[in-house]
């Protein structure tokens, strides 16, 4: 029986395999360093881009006129420019902002306060806005002391230029009490007037130099709408002051007085005097245009960052072509009225940042709005400060 033939696979050339997977090898790494090669040149690249990109940015940010502050997760100064610096004073880096946010105080505007002393007060609008890794904020600090500025002497100046159109009605206004007063005083020269007429013309005499007397005094609260003072007060409270004022006027004439507040604990920044003033002159306008046995009704609502103080009676209304005027000065449809009481109410509003709306039908009675915006929650810079990230 003859051999077997061994397999042909067992003739093949020893080592063919390993030299294939030497060159397959060989290839791999050609091209495993072509790519390295390409990376690091792309690496290169982006390191030259972050580079210019990091100038362009240190370049913008000396550049930009408004204070830029950089928090990290922890709530401090990572990076700010020039122009924070100068606003915050020294340098900031590392600093928490809490205590930066200590020396701005508050101001009557709502995201606006004032840095620095007294002399060389700044003040800015601040806004801040979280970065979208969630790894810190960043605040902008923009100086509107020019701004603030030219906004009051714009104020100033209209009030001036309303009083100046005024000069022909102020006129008016003063001749006709004066003229009164005068001939009232006149006759208390005459012997023959028996004790009871001279004490009832003087009377009248004096009845007409007050209504000067609050003329007067109306012009000049009018003139020096800016001259407000600023204190924290409870709203509430402040309701419930009026509520106590007004009862009484209200009962004499015979008028229902109700009033609500649902605003609990908070409060109002400005002042509390030509604020409680404003209201004052709305309730009671809408005493006098209620007749006996109707009603007032005086309620504080608070409505997101707003609280609104709403006076309604269900008087005799006001004429459209009359509400287009109720808050021009010297413009009035009562006998013994200056003119001036609602002028000056939109004016204390305006200058807190609010105003004054009204909604009226003739014989449907009237609605005042007043509303105000809502200060931080705590007194001065701090309660401008930035949550930290959890």
């Amino acid at each position: 029986m003859s051999a077997e033939t061994p397999p042909a696979a067992s003739n093949a050339a020893p080592g063919a395999g390993q030299r294939l997977d030497a060159a397959q090898l060989a290839e791999a790494f050609e091209m495993f360093a072509r790519a390295s090669e390409e990376l690091s040149t792309a690496y290169n690249a982006l390191q030259g881009q972050v580079a210019q990109l990091t100038e362009r940015l240190a370049v913008l940010l000396g550049a930009l006129p408004a204070g830029v502050v950089m928090l990290d997760r922890a709530g401090r100064v990572g990076q700010c420019n020039s122009a924070a610096e100068s606003l915050l004073g020294g340098d900031l880096a590392g600093r928490p902002w809490d205590e930066l946010a200590a020396t701005l105080n508050a101001t009557e505007t709502p995201g606006e306060a004032t840095v620095g002393a007294d002399a060389g007060a700044r003040r800015v609008s601040l806004s801040e806005a979280a970065l979208e890794s969630g790894e810190g904020r960043i605040i902008l600090l923009h100086d509107v002391t020019d701004t603030h500025r030219m906004r009051l002497q714009a104020e100033r100046n209209e009030r001036l230029a309303a009083m100046g159109e005024m000069v022909a009605g102020l006129a008016h206004q003063l001749r006709t009490p004066l003229a009164a007063a005068l001939l009232y005083t006149g006759n208390l020269k005459q012997p023959e007037l028996a004790p009871a007429d001279r004490a009832r013309v003087a009377d009248r005499a004096i009845e007409r130099l007050r209504y000067l007397e609050r003329l007067i005094r109306d012009m000049l609260l009018f003139a020096r709408g800016d001259s407000l003072g600023r204190q924290r007060f409870g709203i509430c409270e402040l309701a419930g002051e009026l509520v106590h004022t007004l009862e009484p006027l209200a009962r004499a004439r015979q008028v229902g007085f109700s009033s609500a507040c649902d605003c609990g604990d908070a409060t109002l920044l400005g002042d509390r005097k030509a604020l409680g003033g404003a209201i004052t002159n709305l309730l009671e306008n809408a005493i006098q245009a209620t007749e006996a046995g109707g009603a007032v009704d005086l309620s504080a609502t608070r409505e997101g960052d707003t609280v609104l103080f709403r006076i309604r009676d269900n008087g005799r209304g006001i004429e459209p072509a009359h509400q287009a005027r109720l808050f021009d000065p010297f413009f009035t449809t009562r006998a013994d009225g200056t003119g001036l009481g609602l002028a000056i109410a939109r004016g204390v509003a305006r200058a807190h940042g609010g105003d004054i709306a009204v909604e009226s039908s003739p014989g449907k009675g009237a609605l005042f709005i007043l509303s105000l915006p809502l200060p931080c929650p705590d007194e001065g810079g701090a309660a401008l400060a930035p949550k930290e990230s959890a």
